[in-house]
């Protein structure tokens, strides 16, 4: 991942409404939600639900799909991941990770053993 890109992921998540839109579809998994769910979830209204979409699209964050009347929002996880792997990608100094580390890393290790 890029460092422009990631500083645009992290600036996007750098809100609250965006934090808590985002937590949200991540724990709604790839089914998503519909904006007017997302809005029941985090206590922000619809038309700022959108307001704050166009960020976390900005930044590949989130993705969306029409179902019908309805248009479905969902975490776009290969994004996260890479911001996740990007930063965590030098852990530990290279060392064998210690139990302090992150899940992330302790998996990244487990991965390549």
């Amino acid at each position: 991942m890029k460092t422009k890109s990631v500083v645009t992921a992290l600036a996007a998540l750098a809100q609250d409404s965006r934090l808590a839109i985002f937590r949200a579809l991540v724990q709604a998994g790839p089914e998503g939600l519909p904006a007017g769910k997302i809005g029941e979830i985090t206590g922000i209204s619809p038309s700022s639900v959108s307001f704050h979409m166009k960020e976390l699209f900005h930044a590949d964050m989130v993705a969306s799909r029409n179902e019908g009347r309805f248009v479905i929002y969902s975490a776009n996880f290969a994004t996260m991941n890479e911001l996740l792997a990007f930063l965590t990608e030098n852990c530990c100094g290279g060392n064998p990770c210690m139990p302090t580390c992150s899940p992330a890393c302790a998996t990244t290790e487990g991965a390549s053993s």
